[in-house]
């Protein structure tokens, strides 16, 4: 019976090879594209669920409060809070608190700069499932100038040595003792490390940093003894809150609200200040698995739809079958296993594209979805699934409809083309082509407000910027020779201005100030700000519009002590114009600073962002050196080369770090860009696999029609007529899918655009442009076949009448 279904199967697939080519070559792009975006989405969910006790850890999350309104929404919130719940709460079994830093490390004649450093206590590593390489996680980060090495960084300094014992030196100054090293963080963790420094070091600096519920920047991880109730828990963390520091917060109206975050969702749904690293969109993932079910559902629509319409062509089979003896349930049983011969065709074909297609996928989305895959059996199983979910989807109704069919009516011609089919295939159609509509418009939204934010006036001069990453080996002579170094900076070919800076355009302002008022104001009025400090080039290096009063000079002597003030900020502080706020005093932690001048709001972020209230304080020396270049592209070479053997002579024992502003302002918008061509691309294959199954669809329908079409032609119908004949029936499917997709995509677009504060508007424009193109696309597909049929001799279309 099986090598019966077999030699029948195949014999239908050679004789119609067009049908067969687009039903086996739609479902493998199908399955392939399915398989490769759930193995992207499989990755970006499986962020920290490696971990052994990862239903059970959470991150404390901190929103302050001034004055009822929420300020900020801090991911490394209060210093003090994981010692009160471990104290306080019975249900925490140990907490883990972790401070971000980067040092300049040095073992002999290595150095280099390390941006992934933190100061941890010594339950983090056990609660996190590090397994120690060399030494023990166990009691590792508990003495005062301990360290912890990832393998990784301890082949950099030691080689093949063991690194247990050994000193490390930070910034020249400070020695630590190697007490372990552990595996690299996966890269399917929030939070990566290369060093771990014992928390009690920074405790014995200053003891009361261990406690302070005003000082934040520490992340505070959890983990719950087995049973607890995450919802309760919060509610305790409340009344704790409010009994140990309740007091201090009402004398100047602030307010802490701490949320729990499990660990596992912490790299798809949190954005807050301070995070670890820019984190995913659980939003995009799930729209990128939403394309897949779109495009394996069109690839088993376009099958069912051509099966369906060809059942005209195998009535004549059926028929004699069943007065041969054959019975129905055998019937069914040969399209279901012609079904699963065109299904496993397709997948074994659909293998290949995966293999091939893996690392153009990687440069697009910016994963690295390796082909060990191969070995996971989650691989397997989606690809299992597909299969029989396919073979069964796609094959089960044209089973029923082919296996229905009356002998006497097949075999005396008298089988009517019956409404249902028809309803059916036309229904399939629609769905098709609402959601290419849908992906197409999406797409089209995708790129125009990338485009928009990449084009937007920043406020700010970001181009022709090169910066250097400033010194972190320093003495009391630094200042002195940073304006050496300056002066010989100034003097290079192809460099025009010079400004320090503690911050540069590309990332939040790291440096959030709580507590900030007018002089003589009510206490409770104080706001969060957050500073920038600059040198006296600043504003005119990055082109900042000065809108009221003055920048800082050298002509004052006073000006340590001056502020100037950002567009949002004299707006949170109270004043209606920029000029009221000038020679206005205000309270900045326990010292007066006067307000001299009001620049404009720049993007400091990405458009994503809204602007921030930004307070600047003239502190010379500081973290990034900006060098502002008026040479061409090919010279920049040579002003680097130049910048670094000043950076020699002034900064010994500092690595020269630099990189371009631009390029460094435009990473904010990688994810961005990468879910827009990963988007784009599926949206085109979606949209092809329609296409695919419209054109075997016209083919079939034209030929069966090719009678019909001799006899008008014979009559006088002119190729117009004909086509316009044939294409209505098509077009009006299409057309219908335009009319449910439009409102169904504009309340998706609204949805996705409220992620940015900055944002295109949803006018007719972002429907028209890829409706016609869908539109045209479709026309082309059609008139293919339609044409050829019209244009065709109507004689050879009559000679077997």
């Amino acid at each position: 019976m099986v090598l019966n279904f077999l030699t029948i199967a195949l014999r239908n697939l050679l004789k119609h090879r067009t049908f067969s080519f687009i039903n086996i070559f739609g479902l493998a792009l199908g399955i392939a594209a399915s398989l490769l975006i759930l193995q992207y989405a499989r990755f970006e969910l499986s962020y920290d669920r490696f971990e052994e006790n990862a239903g059970r850890i959470y991150r404390l999350q901190l929103d302050r409060y001034n004055d009822g309104k929420l300020g900020t929404r801090w991911a490394a919130g209060a210093t003090g809070i994981g010692p009160a719940v471990k104290e306080d709460l019975p249900e925490v079994q140990s907490f883990a608190r972790l401070m971000g830093t980067h040092f300049i490390v040095s073992y002999k004649d290595k150095e280099f700069r390390e941006e992934k450093v933190y100061f941890s206590n010594d339950d983090f590593l056990p609660m996190f499932s590090y397994k120690a390489l060399e030494g023990s996680v166990n009691g590792a980060l508990e003495g005062v100038n301990m360290a912890v090495l990832t393998a990784s960084t301890a082949r950099k300094y030691f080689g093949t040595e063991n690194a247990v014992g050994k000193m490390i030196t930070l910034n020249e100054k400070e020695n630590y003792k190697i007490a372990a090293v552990v595996q690299d963080p996966p890269p399917n963790t929030h939070l990566k490390f290369s060093i771990l420094l014992s928390f009690s070091t920074l405790v014995k600096g200053n003891p009361q940093i261990a406690t302070r519920w005003d000082w934040d920047g520490f992340f505070t991880y959890v983990l719950l003894k087995p049973g607890t109730d995450p919802q309760l828990f919060e509610k305790k963390i409340a009344t704790l809150v409010q009994r140990r520091w309740g007091d201090e917060m009402k004398k100047s109206k602030e307010g802490m609200v701490f949320n729990l975050q499990p660990l596992p969702n912490i790299h798809l749904y949190s954005s807050y200040m301070f995070e670890a690293e820019a984190n995913g969109d659980g939003k995009s993932v799930y729209f990128l698995l939403i394309i897949a079910v779109f495009i394996i559902v069109i690839a088993w629509i376009n099958y069912i739809n051509l099966s369906t319409a060809r059942s005209v062509d195998r009535a004549k089979e059926v028929g004699v079958r069943k007065v041969m003896g054959s019975y129905r349930s055998q019937l069914i049983g040969q399209f279901l296993f012609e079904s699963l011969l065109i299904n496993g065709l397709s997948v074994i074909l659909a293998f290949l594209l995966v293999l091939v297609c893996l690392p153009l996928f990687n440069s697009i989305t910016g994963k690295e979805i390796s082909f060990s895959l191969l070995t996971d059996s989650s691989f397997w199983l989606a690809l299992l699934i597909l299969f029989i979910t396919g073979s069964f989807l796609s094959g089960l109704y044209p089973a029923f409809v082919l296996s229905s069919f009356k002998p006497i009516a097949v075999l005396k011609g008298k089988l009517s083309k019956t409404g249902h089919g028809a309803f059916l295939r036309q229904s399939l159609v629609i769905i098709q082509f609402t959601a290419s509509v849908i992906l197409m418009v999406g797409t089209f939204t995708v790129y125009k407000q990338l485009n928009y934010m990449q084009k937007q006036d920043l406020g700010v001069q970001i181009d022709r910027t090169l910066v250097l990453k400033g010194p972190q080996v320093t003495d009391s002579t630094y200042k002195g020779k940073f304006n050496g170094f300056k002066t010989e900076i100034l003097r290079l070919p192809g460099v025009s201005k010079m400004t320090a800076s503690t911050e540069v355009p590309g990332k939040k302002v790291d440096w959030n100030a709580g507590g900030i008022r007018l002089v003589g104001s009510d206490p409770t009025k104080s706001n969060q700000y957050r500073i920038i400090g600059i040198d006296y080039d600043f504003l005119d290096t990055y082109g900042l519009k000065l809108l009221k009063g003055r920048n800082f000079s050298r002509q004052f002597t006073t000006d340590p002590n001056a502020v100037l003030f950002n567009e949002a900020a004299i707006k949170q502080m109270g004043f209606a114009k920029p000029e009221e706020a000038l020679n206005k005093k205000i309270e900045f932690w326990g010292s007066q600073y006067t307000i001299v001048g009001v620049v404009s709001n720049h993007h400091q972020e990405s458009l994503r962002q809204d602007y921030d209230a930004h307070i600047f304080r003239l502190i010379p020396a500081t973290n990034y050196y900006s060098l502002k270049l008026n040479t061409g592209r090919n010279d920049w070479n040579q002003v680097i080369t130049s910048a670094k053997a000043q950076w020699a002579t002034f900064f010994p024992g500092n690595p020269f770090d630099y990189f371009f502003l631009d390029e460094h302002y435009a990473e904010q918008y990688k994810a961005d860009r990468q879910f827009g061509k990963t988007f784009g691309l599926f949206a085109a294959l979606a949209i092809f696999v329609s296409c695919l199954g419209l054109l075997g669809l016209a083919s079939f329908v034209t030929t069966q029609r090719t009678k019909e079409i001799g006899i008008r032609k014979i009559v006088g119908a002119g190729i117009p007529n004909i086509l316009l004949l044939l294409t209505k029936g098509f077009i009006k499917p299409v057309v219908i899918s335009f009319i449910i997709a439009i409102p169904l995509t504009w309340y998706l677009l609204q949805k996705w655009l409220e992620n940015y504060a900055f944002r295109v508007a949803i006018s007719p424009l972002l429907f028209i442009l890829p409706v016609l193109l869908i539109l045209l696309i479709a026309l082309l597909t059609i008139s293919t076949q339609t044409i050829r049929a019209a244009s065709a001799n109507p004689v050879k279309s009559l000679r077997s009448e």
